[in-house]
């Protein structure tokens, strides 16, 4: 810096010649970083569309900045070592009891970068949030809502800010990493008077239909992660379980399918057997119903008070 404009500084603004050239020295540090993480971005950007690729990098950028920031403008303010030490010490105490959320929060972000409970495009659920993650930052990352008040896991519009922190207090649920696939459950209830068993069949040739191929992909996915976790299923192949309830017979389809896929294979099986149901004629959905039972009339032969007790009781039950 030119002696004459450092003399005119100092005079004027009381800035003393040292303090100018870390100022100096500060300016031109922060351009440079700017600079070359904004050009790194453009050659990115110029050589994939991929949002993924482009995404992750201008993180990276971003950390790398910020890192090697920090550290320039310790050497350039404070140049030695045992200032260094001092200020840290100081400053790092006074946080510690001002920022204590922010500082758990900055522990979140160096722990999800650490330990991966979570990437981007992940859909994970954490307390009483579900939704797939479109951003990670320092103290918070975000998600895109799914559910809520609308039906199924698809998504509500929103975008939910979630602290860091919460990774130390609730409960993490994470749909993509793991087991790749979740199991969804469909029940149909069926008059008692039904064929039930014919119902079972149908259903169980439905949901092979909608699982054909799911099966060893399935089987593989569950080595893979068997390598990390205990996961040990012995069936993968859709299965159809059978209740008596108080309407009639439910029938609870139990399949594989993706964490993004529920209410599509929801919707196609429903379609399915609203239309294999319509066409047989011994198959009735059972719904909530007021009956009268005539058990002398309707109740199987053998059971019936007449074959019970003979004629004659009854006859004198009735008097």
């Amino acid at each position: 810096m030119p002696e004459e404009i450092s003399s005119w500084i100092e005079q004027n603004f009381r800035i003393s010649a040292n303090i100018q050239t870390n100022l100096l020295y500060t300016v031109i540090l922060i351009v440079v970083l700017l600079l070359m993480r904004w050009l790194s971005t453009l050659l990115v950007r110029r050589r994939t569309e991929d949002a993924a690729v482009i995404y992750r990098w201008r993180k990276a950028t971003e950390y790398l900045t910020l890192i090697v920031g920090a550290v320039g403008l310790l050497l350039i303010w404070l140049p030695d070592a045992s200032s260094i030490a001092t200020y840290l010490g100081l400053v790092s105490a006074g946080l510690a009891i001002a920022l204590r959320d922010p500082i758990t929060d900055l522990i979140g972000w160096v722990f999800i970068l650490w330990r991966h409970p979570f990437a981007l495009g992940d859909r994970i659920q954490i307390g009483t949030h579900s939704g797939d993650v479109i951003d990670i930052r320092y103290f918070q990352f975000s998600l895109m809502e799914i559910g809520n008040w609308v039906d199924a896991d698809q998504s509500t519009g929103r975008v939910l800010h979630i602290p860091n922190k919460l990774l130390f207090t609730q409960a993490l649920a994470n749909y993509s990493k793991g087991f790749a696939y979740i199991w969804n459950e469909l029940a149909v209830e069926v008059t008692f008077e039904s064929d039930w068993a014919k119902a079972k069949t149908i259903l169980e040739r439905i949901a092979a239909q909608h699982a054909t191929e799911k099966g060893q992909a399935a089987r593989q996915k569950m080595t893979e992660a068997a390598h990390r976790y205990y996961i040990n299923y012995e069936i993968l192949t859709p299965i159809v379980y059978t209740r008596v309830i108080d309407i009639g017979v439910r029938l609870t389809v139990r399949y594989l399918t993706g964490p993004r896929q529920r209410r599509n294979t929801e919707n196609a099986m429903w379609e399915e057997i609203l239309k294999a149901f319509a066409a047989e004629p011994q198959i009735e959905f059972a719904y909530p119903t007021v009956r009268r039972y005539i058990h002398p009339d309707e109740g199987k032969p053998a059971l019936r008070p007449d074959a019970l007790y003979g004629t004659e009781a009854q006859h004198s039950g009735e008097q």
